[in-house]
């Protein structure tokens, strides 16, 4: 049955943002063993556009890159509502005290010298996801005018109150928690339901019909988009056949 077959979780995606390949392809090769989804760039403005169109869970960022400076990267990056909440950990071979300090103070969540050893900079990474999510956990979420409380688990839009079951809520609040990025029903099962929980992978088609039917009256509804061939996301561009 396809509903007893083994799902794998989503796994955290990582974006190296670094000018040398030799330094990118030996995360990526380390990051990958440490089963996490790993994209590249190897300067700021092309780190850039894959953290607004991908929302990767965490960034590396080499402090000395071409043209525009990791610095100046993450600055803009903390000073964007829409990626503020990006987890940055600076890779640099800048060790002075300064260069930390100067690091945190744009907004980076940990430093690493060069060079480095994988296992920490693996153990690193997972120690700031485990703060992130901490950290995000009672924030209340608000995309335009649907807002998200995870304290009261309320939703509104517009500040008017949306009814939904509990599965939907569970649906949208992973959504929104991890917008721009297409997950396969197999994955928001997971998610949403649990790996332990065996359930048929249409059942997220009913959900997600139950869930565009609550936020529709709002027009909110558009933000949760099929993506063919893989599953849904959760966006406010227009959706593109993909």
């Amino acid at each position: 049955m396809n509903s007893e077959k083994k799902r794998k979780m989503a796994k955290h995606s990582i974006l190296v943002v670094d000018d040398e390949p030799a330094i990118r392809e030996m995360v990526a090769v380390a990051l990958e063993m440490a089963d996490f989804d790993v994209l590249e760039a190897d300067n700021a403005q092309q780190g850039h556009e894959i953290i607004v169109d991908r929302r990767p869970d965490l960034v590396l960022l080499d402090w000395m890159l071409p043209s525009v400076s990791g610095i100046e990267l993450a600055r803009r990056l903390k000073r964007e509502e829409s990626t503020a909440e990006v987890p940055i950990i600076m890779l640099t071979a800048k060790s002075e005290e300064d260069n930390k300090i100067q690091g945190l103070d744009v907004g980076a969540d940990d430093y690493i010298t060069k060079p480095f050893s994988t296992r920490e900079l693996v153990s690193r990474i997972r120690a700031v996801l485990r703060r992130s999510a901490a950290t995000n956990a009672d924030k209340a979420i608000k995309v335009e005018g649907l807002e998200l409380d995870p304290v009261s688990q309320r939703v509104s839009a517009d500040e008017d109150p949306i009814d939904m079951g509990p599965t939907e809520y569970r649906l949208l609040a992973f959504f929104m928690g991890h917008p721009e990025r297409a997950y396969s029903r197999t994955q928001l099962l997971d998610q949403v339901w649990g790996a332990n929980v065996y359930v048929e992978d249409r059942t997220i088609d009913v959900h997600i019909r139950r869930l565009r039917k609550a936020l529709e009256p709002y027009g909110y509804d558009r933000f949760i988009q099929t993506v063919r061939g893989t599953g849904y996301r959760f966006s406010i561009k227009t959706a593109r056949a993909s």
